[in-house]
């Protein structure tokens, strides 16, 4: 093999969003020598890359306790106050150093620089620049397909394939791995999620690692019914119609999203007109997110004047919470050697049975990077890794099930909203046996494929995956909390405040998590 295709490294880093490149920054300033590998092109793959994030960013004072009280009581009593402290600060300080390194943030009528708001291009821009110059050696296009460990289980870099190379192989032995492969969306379309299909998850599961808060990963959005944009944080300008032109009773601002979902989630059609929105800020909404604009311009209509149709938009845990679980204050999976951040880690530290929206999603991609990035580099010093070649992954097999055929039979149990927005016992106990189906008929093979897709085939097993996991802690938490919606357990039940964990892959298990919440007040117990 040539150098490209295997060489040595400290730190690996498995992604190329915020949450990887940070991860790949921080690793590289402690002097560690880094690689990242990435599904896409770093700098324009993944969802903020194709749109942009608001910030959890709180100075340092009374305003910032507050804020993390606020979390708290709307996050159902699953949250971790030391968690949450930590990421304000480090985001905090990370967005001074992204204005530092040239991030042109605008500034407010005082002359203050407004940085609660990046623009996707432009951030992940600076970001892929400021890797290179710390020396990280960054390999678009080089999707991982599975995790190298030693013979002790410590993880020891990763295997893939060079997918612009005609899908030659690659293999990178490293001391440490970080994964920021993103969480999953079920290739549903949701706008900058074609490569959120879950593959980190799956990789760390190989080797046992443990998942939590996979019941809160059903999330929705809401976008123009032709369109895939879903930043919906527009729609809080929103006045909300029925198919009559009749106003429907929302609540205000951003809650009134929910009212919507929930009308759409009948069945019935929605409609909104922007017309809360105040004169002199509509210019900024489109300077702000041009992409949620786009398509209603396109098709002749004022937002602001006009009323247009939504659809719901499955996001998963792209927006929703669930991902690999955290055993310490360094993004540690259960697995040795192993590290998770942004969307590939769960969120329920700091959001709880709710969605991140963008806000906190963006902070907690930037502070777990942070401390996944350190650790790993930590753990890295004087390791030499020796990882065995391990199990191949599953081959071609003639007359097996194709690639589509998987991912249709997994979508049809997670996308539709009568599936993951209302669940139900009999819904939820339905799924699993056909989701365990699926998953009998992979376990050989899928249809074979060209080499430079050899990462389609893992794609699916790791949405089926998914949804087996997703749907057991589903049925695990009998109650209402969050974005977990029971239709045949409405109400919140005291004794089901705990994190939920789940893991396995031919035998899927639950359990609940032995570390309890940590929470300032008491009232923020559901």
């Amino acid at each position: 093999m040539t150098e490209a295709d295997e060489h040595t490294t400290d730190v690996l880093v498995i992604g190329g969003g915020p949450a990887a490149t940070w991860a790949a920054i921080t690793a590289a300033e402690t002097g560690a020598r880094v690689t990242l590998v990435d599904k896409g092109y770093c700098g324009t793959s993944g969802a903020t890359a194709a749109g942009g994030n608001n910030l959890w960013l709180v100075g340092p004072g009374p305003r910032r306790e507050e804020s993390i009280r606020d979390r708290e009581r709307a996050a159902g009593g699953l949250t971790d106050s030391d968690w949450m402290a930590r990421v304000v600060e480090t985001t905090w300080e990370r967005i001074g150093q992204l204005a530092d390194w040239g991030y042109p943030f605008p500034a407010g009528p005082d002359g203050r620089p407004l940085r609660s708001s990046l623009q996707g291009p432009e951030y992940m821009r600076r970001m892929r620049r400021r890797a290179h110059r710390r020396g990280v050696r960054i390999l678009d296009h080089h999707p991982a397909l599975r995790l190298l460990a030693d013979p002790d289980g410590v993880v020891s870099g990763a295997a893939g394939i060079a997918r612009q190379d005609g899908g030659r192989p690659w293999r990178i032995t490293a001391a440490a791995v970080v994964l920021a492969t993103g969480g999953t969306a079920f290739l549903s379309g949701a706008f900058g999620t074609n490569v959120n299909t879950g593959d980190g998850l799956l990789m760390a599961a190989e080797h046992g690692a443990e998942l939590s808060g996979m019941e809160f990963c059903t999330a929705y959005a809401l976008a123009p019914e032709w369109g895939t944009h879903t930043k919906g944080r527009m729609l809080q300008w929103g006045t909300f119609y029925d198919d009559r032109g009749r106003p429907l009773t929302t609540a205000p601002g951003l809650n009134g999203r929910q009212d919507a979902q929930r009308e759409l989630a009948k069945g019935n059609r929605v409609f909104a007109r922007l017309d809360r929105a105040p004169l002199h800020a509509r210019q900024a909404m489109r300077d702000a997110q041009p992409n949620y604009f786009l398509p209603l311009d396109k098709a002749g209509i004022d937002p602001f004047t006009t009323a247009y149709p939504l659809r719901m938009v499955y996001e998963g845990s792209v927006r929703g919470t669930g991902g690999l679980r955290l055993t310490g204050p360094d993004c540690a999976t259960t697995v040795p050697g192993l590290y998770a951040a942004g969307d590939a880690a769960t969120r329920e530290l700091i959001t709880g049975a709710i969605s991140g929206g963008g806000s906190h999603n963006g902070a907690w991609a930037i502070a777990s990077g942070t401390f996944a990035g350190r650790a790993a580099a930590e753990f890295s010093r004087g390791r030499r890794a020796h990882p065995t070649p391990g199990p191949p992954v599953a081959g071609a097999v003639r007359g097996a099930p194709t690639v589509d055929d998987v991912v249709r039979a997994v979508q049809a149990h997670i996308l539709p909203p009568a599936r993951s927005y209302r669940k139900s016992g009999a819904r939820l106990t339905e799924s699993a046996a056909a989701l365990e189906s699926v998953w009998r008929q992979l376990s050989d093979g899928l249809a074979p494929v060209p080499a430079r897709d050899a990462y389609k085939p893992r794609q699916a097993v790791a949405l089926a995956a998914a949804a087996r996991w997703m749907t057991a802690a589903s049925l695990a938490r009998a109650e209402t909390r969050g974005l977990h919606r029971r239709e045949d357990q409405p109400g919140t039940d005291g004794r089901c405040g705990h994190r939920i964990l789940v893991g396995g892959l031919d035998t899927v298990w639950t359990a609940p998590d032995p570390v309890t919440p940590r929470l300032l007040t008491s009232d923020a117990v559901a």
